[in-house]
């Protein structure tokens, strides 16, 4: 009989999985999704047999409402290196990560390859359809959480290759700074619930499980995950492929002119302008060496440093012909604490940014209805009250009417007249939804 031995570091990184996903319901978020698609794939990683990729566990952590820099996260990533490193001492582990590493690259470049296609059917002219934009766009989200997951796991894999002897790596080490911690967490927002999936999945989401290369090809379309909602106008700004119109790139004004200067924005224009020269530079040194994990890196990066800067980098990134990585940025900024994207939201909207902050908001809608709240509250503690009513409008646009009443409840008296106000603006059906929904909930004469 054979004995398998469970090294103690992955043993402790199991219990402490335990003890997450014990407190995550199986049918709903992304715990959900994962054990949905592939519930023995998912049981072998939390018994221990395989290893988790950590932007998987993030996910779990937002399940959980963890933040990244919390206690309970940072050592489940001290535990999680450990791990990975007794994983990688394994026999034939250094072929096994760089196979990995070769299937994820393969991975992110057809995500990209559909991110593109997706992009180019949506600004056609004539555009497609509300249904068929809906779709697309549902998509669209999809493919780039595939895109984010994928760019993370090569840069993941690629620190853990670099971190074995130099002659078992059998790959050039390439070194990446910080690699765990580079974890998109602009992905779709958890759904409520989940349905029982009846294919197998594909793409970077379900990529830990063996496939074969005639299954890939088979589905050639991202298996429809949980239905994300998506924005009903029509598509804009530089992931749209720029339909905001002549002269603008990023959707505002060209060279950010419009709007409040820099130094208004507490920043100096001359080194909002340096750090984006400096950021464009090294980002196209990464791209340019086939290095797209750290190239994500890098974007993510910009978004933790001063939102002043921001507008400079949009301008300098469309003007290097990286509008793609500008449209990227705007992903991951969605995904950002409450008080954060409103404030993105803000200096794009001072900078003349109207389009790019606009999308910004949409693409925002899809996360909690309590996050909802304080990014309108911290809009307008700002005096930024087009941007809220910007950011409610999308949301009444794509989320259920029950929802909006769970927003509304944050705070009834000021919340349900501005609902009801953005509810108009799409349209009376709506609008007498949302009254339905306020009155189920007892809001209706707030």
């Amino acid at each position: 009989m054979t004995v398998t031995h469970t090294p103690p570091e992955t043993a402790e990184f199991t219990h402490w999985l335990a003890g997450l996903t014990a407190r995550l319901r199986p049918d709903a978020g992304w715990y959900g999704v994962f054990a949905a698609r592939d519930p023995e794939g998912l049981r072998a990683c939390l018994d221990g047999t395989e290893l988790l990729p950590w932007d998987v566990v993030s996910s779990l952590l937002q399940d959980a409402g963890e933040t990244a820099d919390g206690p309970f996260a940072v050592r489940g990533r001290a535990l999680y290196a450990a791990a990975a490193g007794a994983h990688d001492r394994r026999p034939g582990a250094a072929a096994a990560l760089a196979e990995r590493r070769e299937l994820m690259e393969r991975e992110r470049r057809y995500a990209e390859s559909r991110a593109r296609e997706l992009e180019e059917r949506l600004c056609t002219v004539p555009g497609p359809g509300p249904e068929e934009a809906a779709r697309l766009e549902r998509d669209l989200a999809w493919t780039r959480d595939d895109l984010a997951r994928a760019a993370a796991r090569v840069a993941e894999l690629t620190a853990r290759l670099g971190a074995r002897p130099a002659g078992e790596r059998g790959v050039a080490p390439v070194a990446v700074a910080g690699a765990l911690e580079v974890v998109p967490s602009a992905a779709p927002v958890k759904p409520e619930r989940v349905a029982k999936a009846e294919r197998r999945p594909r793409g970077a989401r379900y990529a830990w499980l063996e496939e074969s290369d005639e299954a890939r090809e088979a589905e050639a379309v991202p298996a429809p995950a949980p239905v994300l909602p998506a924005g009903g106008a029509a598509p804009r700004g530089a992931r749209f492929g720029g339909g905001a119109g002549p002269g603008e790139p990023g959707g505002g004004a060209v060279g950010g002119s419009a709007g409040r200067p820099a130094e208004a924005l507490g920043e100096e224009p001359a080194e909002a302008a340096r750090a984006a020269a400096n950021a464009v530079y090294a980002l196209r040194r990464l791209r340019a060496r086939g290095r797209g994990g750290e190239a994500h890196a890098l974007l993510c990066e910009a978004l933790g440093g001063p939102p002043a800067r921001l507008p400079a980098l949009a301008d300098e990134l469309h003007r290097a012909g990286l509008g793609a990585d500008w449209s990227t940025l705007l992903w991951e900024a969605a995904s950002l604490p409450p008080d954060r994207l409103a404030a993105v939201a803000g200096v794009l909207a001072d900078a003349g940014r109207t389009a790019d902050c606009e999308r910004l908001l949409r693409q925002g809608v899809a996360r909690p209805v309590e996050e909802l709240a304080g990014a309108c509250a911290a809009l307008r503690a700002e005096e930024h009250h087009r941007e809220a009513h910007a950011l409610l409008t999308a949301f009444v646009r794509v989320r259920a009417p029950e929802d909006a009443a769970r927003l509304a409840g944050a705070d009834p008296r000021g919340l349900v007249p501005q609902l009801l106000d953005a509810a108009r603006a799409v349209s009376a059906a709506r609008e007498r939804d949302l009254l339905h929904a306020l009155r189920v909930a007892g809001l209706a004469g707030a």
